[in-house]
């Protein structure tokens, strides 16, 4: 316990580093701010830029709402962008509740919500058009707060960031917020470089300690042990016995296995129970893989079962119940397990809320649901999902419905939803912390392969674990799998490395909005001051280092093989051009060799002598078949000593050619011991009847006739250096010369491969755009104009079929389906033919394919890649609800959640809307509004946004 000496301290440094501003704001929240915090928003309050790494959970939200209280206390503007409209629905309500609605606006795909307020709240892709299309709404803007900006390493939306960051005025005050990330401090120094006074405040301290512990059973094992701790052997999992008198003894004399990892400069001894769990689980392994030789499974054996099987999901939740550590977030890398854990859970007549918290549950889905049609509500499953909400148990993930999905982070985050089974997705952003977090397993499905969590995932997974101000600590469950290893979960647990890398690239539609606000030459200077430069730069640093080394390397090399004689190195240059000419006229030789002996194989019968020069069979034999295999000769032969065996090309350094004949009987069998025996002895006597071996063909010293190797040999006798007696010695420091010049040369084409990458990415993206006519120099055509409002990654095709009228002559339903191609990309490898329309959606879809083949042949002259084909999955789904059908009918056919049919349908409108606004025909720009009115129904049109 402090003195009260020691609290006035501490409270005399806090007030120093605060100041009225902030101890104002300080009030309108419920706790004292951290260090960490008040020192950011000092740095805000003085006129700076300011990035904050903080973990999940640690309340680095509260800089950028300062952002918005400075704003409002100024009469300036504040725009706070996240990276998903879910995050940013849950901000503008945070911020209407405490400045009101009229006060804070909202921009997103789907809602503007009084869009010229002092404070907006939008996604960045929001902030990123307004900036290139130089909108009024930037007058007055003074602070910028990017949410989650350690997005910018996302590969598909990560540039957004990046052109924002870049692009913004400096006379904008810039928040950044960031999880965690490893090299805070070189995106800090690159925000410095980009945007001016920047200050990086990193704190890696969690507000809520986290445990780490693994489920090996049922029984919930802590991952590390106190160091003093000398554990001795403890319980094994509930496996329905006990352990037998000799067990125990043998445990006893086993000694302690001490494994150790170092986590934050503090050493950490592993669990050694779980190290013994794994011992026993890998004998178990081993044996079952003896077992199951066939031999094994003849004899009646039964393969064991290991007792660390994981538990059942339902088991789980009911043990974290029990140990207090609800609510828990157990993640699950798959949308069906997440659904399939819920029905478990439900079907095991699990419950974890009491029948008031049922009612309350209730009323509030029921409230938010009022305006969903009832008839989509039952497609939807909306009774089987609120039964399981009334049990306190959802799922979440990318699939459902987003108002479902809402619904459960409010209910969560009131905690009256107590165990929800997710997908990674929830880990990004959305604000629902847990007292627990569970993951089901270290290794997920990415699309291409299994592939095992990274520390960085691991981290921003378990850093939902803990709710400030309200749990003492979180905690972090792994559950044991077969072949669990405790010293790689440690690892994962004690690694903090997560780096931000950019993803960025330049594409077509900013090359367009570039030039046509700068130039190209300002464009290109712009560009090259991206974070993925910057890095690029930073990597170059090192090798340029490294270049560097090597040159005076080269130089010590060149002076040690200094000769009196003469110039040595000229001297070695020609060795080394001696001997290069010689290894290529010897792999000549053994090709040649090689094509000739194949070539003799292909000529011998049966009944032919030959002689095998070489390998465990060489001798002599006769061919029974001159059989072919894989379309190469292999000759089945019957050697001197009774063996048959295939022989090939490898077994003959040198043509092979008969040196006699002999008869096979018909008779003859090769299975058969005494054909064998019988057609060997006619062969060894005839072989002592000639006496003669066969005839070889045998390669000739070509290379001495060689008129470059006789030149170089010349030259080096008469070099001066010829007969120097130190010649050797000299000769090994010329070698080392070489054999690092040829590592420098590949070191200073890695430098100029990486130097002004992105300005060169650039100039190949101009040279697509001037082919195609949409740049000549520094001027963007009027089909350019058009290209700077496509935000798309297909943004060329789009603009290609508006320029060449591909789509005049289409109806509102014709056209949405046609467009679905551009915006849908199906999750896994779904139908390579997908049913589409007949008729004019047939026929316009073959042009788009066509066209995007044009494309791709000129992205292909200026070696870049961007365009992906379109593709047809979502294109009879997108014209079948254009035109009316119901709801179940459409989902049922395509097997698609109802939430990534929403998703796509949104993304559907959206682009109509682009192409409508881009777009010089009226008749096209008519049709495309239509289009997307036919969309906008039902479940789609409805606002998940209150």
């Amino acid at each position: 316990m402090s003195s009260h000496s020691e609290r006035y301290a501490a409270f005399r440094r806090r007030q120093a580093a605060s100041s009225p501003a902030i101890e104002a704001f300080q009030g309108l929240y419920g706790f004292e701010f951290d260090p960490f915090q008040v020192r950011a928003c000092r740095v805000l309050e003085n006129g700076h830029g300011v990035l904050v790494a903080a973990p999940t959970g640690s309340g680095k939200t509260v800089v950028g709402e300062f952002a918005v209280h400075l704003a409002l206390s100024e009469g300036t503007k504040c725009f706070y962008t996240t990276p998903i409209k879910a995050l940013s629905n849950q901000k503008y309500n945070d911020l209407v509740k405490r400045y009101g609605a009229d006060r804070v606006g909202l921009l997103t795909g789907d809602n503007s919500v009084n869009g010229e307020a002092p404070v907006v709240v939008m996604t960045t892709e929001v902030l990123r058009n307004m900036l290139y299309e130089g909108s009024s709404t930037l007058g007055g803007l003074a602070y910028v707060v990017m949410d989650e900006v350690h997005y910018l390493a996302d590969r598909f939306r990560g540039a957004v960031w990046e052109e924002v960051i870049i692009h913004l005025p400096e006379s904008v005050r810039m928040v950044a917020l960031s999880a965690t990330v490893s090299n805070a401090e070189e995106f800090g120094e690159w925000l410095q470089q980009v945007r001016g006074d920047t200050t990086v405040i990193v704190d890696e301290k969690r507000p809520v300690p986290l445990w780490q512990h693994v489920m090996v059973g049922n029984r919930v094992h802590d991952l590390f042990v106190d160091m003093e701790e000398e554990t001795g052997p403890e319980e094994e999992p509930d496996s329905g016995g006990h352990r037998s008198k000799g067990k125990r003894k043998r445990e006893r004399r086993r000694p302690q296995q001490h494994r150790e990892i170092e986590v934050g400069g503090q050493r950490l001894r592993i669990n050694p129970s779980l190290i013994r769990f794994a011992e026993e689980d890998s004998r178990i392994t081993q044996l079952a893989d003896r077992r199951r030789h066939p031999q094994s499974r003849a004899r009646g054996s039964i393969r064991p079962r290991s007792r660390f099987a994981p538990p059942s999901r339902t088991a789980i939740i009911e043990e974290l119940d029990d140990d207090g550590l609800l609510p828990a977030i157990t993640f699950i890398f798959s949308r069906a397990g997440c659904d399939d854990a819920v029905r478990q859970c439900v079907a095991s007549g699990l419950v974890l809320t009491s029948p008031e918290e049922a009612a309350e549950i209730r009323e509030y889905a029921e409230t938010r649901c009022a305006d969903i049609p009832p008839a989509d509500l039952a497609v939807l499953g909306f009774d089987q999902w609120l039964r399981a909400l009334e049990a306190g148990i959802s799922s979440h993930h990318a699939g459902m419905l987003p108002t479902f999905k809402e619904i459960v982070e409010h209910l969560f985050s009131r905690g009256l939803i107590r165990a929800v089974f997710a997908t990674e997705t929830l880990a990004l952003g959305i604000n629902m912390p847990a007292r627990t977090v569970v993951i089901e397993k270290l290794d997920k499905w990415n699309g291409e392969a299994h592939v095992r969590l990274t520390p960085g995932e691991y981290t921003q997974l378990t850093g939902r674990a803990g709710r400030r101000g309200i749990d003492v600590e979180g905690h972090a469950v792994v559950v044991w799998q077969a072949g669990t290893d405790p010293e790689a979960v440690a690892s994962l647990a004690g690694t903090r490395t997560y780096p931000l890398n950019s993803s960025f690239q330049p594409s077509y539609n900013m090359a367009v909005n570039l030039v046509g606000q700068v130039g190209r030459r300002r464009s290109r200077t712009m560009l090259e001051e991206s974070f993925a430069q910057f890095q690029a730069d930073r990597a170059v640093v090192g090798l340029v280092k490294q270049l560097r080394k090597h040159e005076e390397a080269l130089d010590g090399y060149a002076k040690a093989a200094e000769c009196h004689l003469g110039d040595f190195m000229e001297y070695a240059s020609l060795r080394r051009a001696l001997s290069d000419r010689e290894s290529v006229l010897s792999k000549t030789r053994s090709a040649q060799r090689r094509d000739e002996a194949l070539e003799s194989l292909e000529k011998l019968r049966p009944g032919d002598i030959i002689r095998i020069p070489s390998g465990r069979f060489s001798g002599h034999a006769v061919v029974l078949d001159p059989g072919l295999r894989h379309d190469l000769p292999a000759p089945l032969v019957l050697t001197a000593d009774k063996q048959v065996k295939r022989v090939n090309a490898s077994d003959f350094t040198v043509p092979v050619h008969p040196s006699g004949r002999m008869r096979i009987p018909k008779s003859f069998s090769a299975k058969s011991p005494r054909s064998r025996q019988d057609l060997a002895s006619t062969l060894r006597n005839k072989l002592k009847e000639r006496g003669t071996d066969p005839v070889y063909e045998r390669g000739g010293r070509d290379a001495g006739e060689d008129a470059e190797v006789l030149r170089l040999r010349t030259a080096l006798r008469e070099h001066p250096c010829h007969g120097c007696a130190d010649r050797e010695d000299h000769a090994r420091w010329a070698e080392r010369y070489f054999r690092l010049s040829r590592e420098t040369d590949s070191l200073r084409r890695r430098v100029e491969g990486r130097s002004h990458v992105i300005s060169r990415t650039f100039d190949r993206v101009c040279g697509v755009l001037e082919d195609l006519e949409y740049l000549s120099g520094d001027s963007v055509s009027d089909d350019g104009s058009r290209l700077a409002k496509i935000y798309s990654e297909l943004d060329l095709l789009v603009a290609e079929c508006l320029r060449r009228g591909v789509w005049r002559g289409l109806n509102p339903v014709e056209l949405a389906a046609c467009v679905a191609s551009l915006v849908y990309e199906a999750r896994r490898n779904d139908d390579a033919y997908p049913r589409v329309p007949s008729g004019p959606v047939e026929t316009t879809l073959a042009e788009m394919v066509r066209l995007w083949g044009e494309l791709n042949e000129v992205e292909a002259r200026h070696r870049v890649s961007f365009l992906r084909q379109p593709d047809l999955g979502f294109v009879w789904t997108a014209h079948r609800w254009a035109r009316g059908d119901r709801l179940d009918d459409i989902l049922r056919q395509a097997d698609m959640p109802a939430g990534d049919f929403v998703r796509t349908a949104k993304m559907l409108v959206d682009m109509l809307s682009q192409i409508a606004g881009a777009t010089g025909d009226a008749e096209v720009r008519s049709i495309s509004r239509k289009a997307a009115d036919l969309v906008r129904r039902g479940v789609v049109a409805y606002s998940s946004f209150n």
